[in-house]
């Protein structure tokens, strides 16, 4: 077993930056509850709020559009199901909800959820063969039909394209439906300007840009009706209840301002390495090839697909080496299935199983490619041997 580890897994969590773990560890001490109205609970609030206004300041919004959450899925949860609801009210009977074929499952298990019990009809966008959405479905859609909500990523987890938010939104306002979107893989990655986007709620969280697990938020305009999808103490607008985490927050906050503070640097130096990946590894397999947008797309991505073998294999065969990375399909009762994204994309089920998702982030450095570089031939060989 190497000892060395080459981690290239960012997208599905990325290590802690120094600055979160030390405004993290600040408060870790710290005993008071936000909510309450002693000297310790007024600190505890004070963390709270300023972590609230430096957040608000790097994404561009209002302190009070930040509602904090325990991350990615709720966000997204308390996004369709809390709009969804609220604008049901106002709409009456069952509206349409639309969203897109390639969504994380924090978006399309709840959409099922809605229309499994009837609150919903749902409708998924279709994609092209990149992942980017189809526009003309999305305006057909949402002509003259009661529609609650469009959500649509920011930019997709696997494959790394970006959709065109603002195509989305301008399409939205014809009809005055709100927008959601799911920026998890976007934030600190590209340029993130909540105000400036037009979009009404947004997803994000912490683990995804060097802060803490278990913590995210919901920006998410202080004039749409939000429905809360539990209730207790009512902490952050009466719409999510439950003890705010101060320690976690303040670790979010200090990553999220890194993150956006240093995001073009960031771009930039991602791109290289990713571009340089992509490029050595076709030179050692040939046949392999890049999927999702070639120039619209994250800066440390690389999805790969890789004829002839089994992704599951290919990972594991990699772990063995000391290299990190993910098929980025799901799992579901521990058989492995077709990634959701590739089928929708047009591929077959089988070159659905046979990726690979390389994900670079704040750590990455060339030796990581060189890794990879020199495994992936005789991985690859190995798994396809394997297989006759």
């Amino acid at each position: 077993m190497n000892e060395q580890v080459h981690y290239l897994d960012h997208a599905a969590t990325t290590p802690m930056v120094p600055a979160a773990i030390e405004a993290m560890t600040e408060h870790l001490r710290d005993v008071g509850n936000a909510s309450s109205l002693h000297a310790s609970g007024r600190r505890a609030r004070r963390v709270v709020e300023e972590s609230r206004e430096t957040i608000a300041q790097a994404l561009n919004c209002r302190p009070g559009e930040v509602v904090f959450t325990s991350g990615g899925t709720e966000s997204d949860n308390l996004a369709l199901k809390g709009i969804h609801w609220s604008r049901t009210a106002v709409l009456g009977g069952r509206p349409r909800l639309v969203s897109s074929a390639i969504e994380h499952h924090a978006v399309l298990d709840p959409l099922d959820w809605l229309q499994d019990g009837d609150e919903a009809e749902v409708r998924l966008l279709g994609v092209d063969s990149t992942g980017r959405i189809d526009l003309d479905e999305l305006r057909a859609l949402t002509s003259g039909v009661q529609t609650s909500l469009i959500s649509v990523m920011w930019a997709n987890n696997e494959v790394g394209t970006l959709q065109p938010i603002e195509e989305v939104v301008a399409i939205a306002a014809e009809h005055g439906i709100p927008v959601h979107t799911d920026a998890v893989q976007a934030l600190g990655a590209v340029p993130l300007d909540f105000a400036a986007s037009g979009v009404d709620a947004m997803t994000v969280t912490g683990h995804k840009v060097g802060g803490p697990y278990g913590v995210g938020a919901l920006v998410v305009r202080r004039e749409l009706g939000v429905t809360p999808l539990s209730h207790g103490g009512g902490q952050e607008r009466d719409i999510r209840s439950g003890t705010l985490d101060a320690p976690a927050i303040a670790g979010f906050a200090a990553a999220v301002e890194l993150a956006v503070k240093q995001q073009a640097e960031h771009a930039t130096r991602l791109t290289e390495l990713r571009d340089d990946l992509v490029r050595r590894v076709v030179a050692e397999v040939p046949d392999s090839h890049l999927h999702g947008d070639p120039q619209r797309r994250l800066p440390g991505n690389a999805h790969l697909g890789f004829p002839g073998c089994e992704g599951d294999s290919l990972l594991m065969l990699l772990d063995a080496r000391g290299i990190e990375c993910s098929t980025g399909s799901a799992c579901s009762a521990g058989v492995a299935q077709p990634s959701h994204v590739l089928l929708a994309m047009g591929c077959s089920e089988e070159s659905a199983r046979h990726s690979l998702r390389f994900s670079l982030g704040h750590s990455s450095t060339p030796a990581d490619v060189d890794a990879v570089v020199a495994a992936i031939g005789p991985v690859v060989e190995r798994a396809r041997a394997a297989r006759r």
